[in-house]
C-alpha cells in the first residue's frame, strides 16, 4: 500500500493555489471534468516530485466543484478542521512563517517553541508546519506571540 494524496474542497481555486504556492507546493497536474462540473488540481512539494511525467510521492488534490448552472448559490464547506490537518516539514520554520505573514497569511499558532506552527488555507484547512531536525531556539517575535483564531 502507498499513500497517494489528500483531497480538500476549495471555493476559490486561484486563492488556494496561491496559498499552497507560498508553502512551496507546485501544481503537478489538472483534470477538468465538464460532465461532472469539477476541476481537480494536484499539488506537491519539490521533495515529493519524481521524474518528468511521473506522479509525485504525495500530493494535495484541490477539488473545485463548479457553481451550479441554475444560478443557485455555490456549495459552501464549513469548519475546515473536521478532517484534521495537513502537515509539512520545513527547513526553517521562522523564515517560512515570516514569508507567509509577509504575504498576508495569519499565523494562527506561532512557532513559539521553534518547532511547530499552524496556519489555515483560504478555505479554513489547518496546515501544520514542523521544523526539520531539532527545534530552533525560541526567538522573537514568535516566542511572545499569542495564538490567533483557531488552528
Amino acid at each position: 500500500m502507498r499513500y497517494l494524496h489528500t483531497m480538500i474542497r476549495v471555493t476559490d481555486p486561484d486563492a488556494s493555489i496561491r496559498f499552497f504556492n507560498l508553502l512551496g507546493l507546485k501544481e503537478t497536474r489538472r483534470i477538468e471534468n465538464s460532465g461532472g462540473r469539477f476541476t481537480l488540481i494536484f499539488m506537491a512539494a519539490d521533495e515529493d516530485l519524481k521524474g518528468e511525467g511521473e506522479r509525485a510521492d504525495a500530493e494535495i488534490e484541490l477539488t473545485w466543484n463548479w457553481p451550479p448552472q441554475d444560478g443557485a448559490a455555490p456549495e459552501t464547506y464549513g469548519g475546515g478542521r473536521n478532517f484534521g490537518h495537513l502537515a509539512y516539514r520545513v527547513d526553517d520554520i521562522y523564515e517560512t512563517c515570516a514569508r507567509l505573514a509577509a504575504a498576508g497569511v495569519t499565523i494562527n499558532r506561532p512557532p513559539r517553541d521553534g518547532h511547530m506552527a499552524f496556519v489555515r488555507s483560504p478555505d479554513g484547512i489547518s496546515v501544520e508546519l514542523l521544523q526539520a531536525g531539532p527545534a530552533k531556539p525560541p526567538a522573537e517575535p514568535w516566542a511572545s506571540m499569542a495564538n490567533t483564531g483557531v488552528w
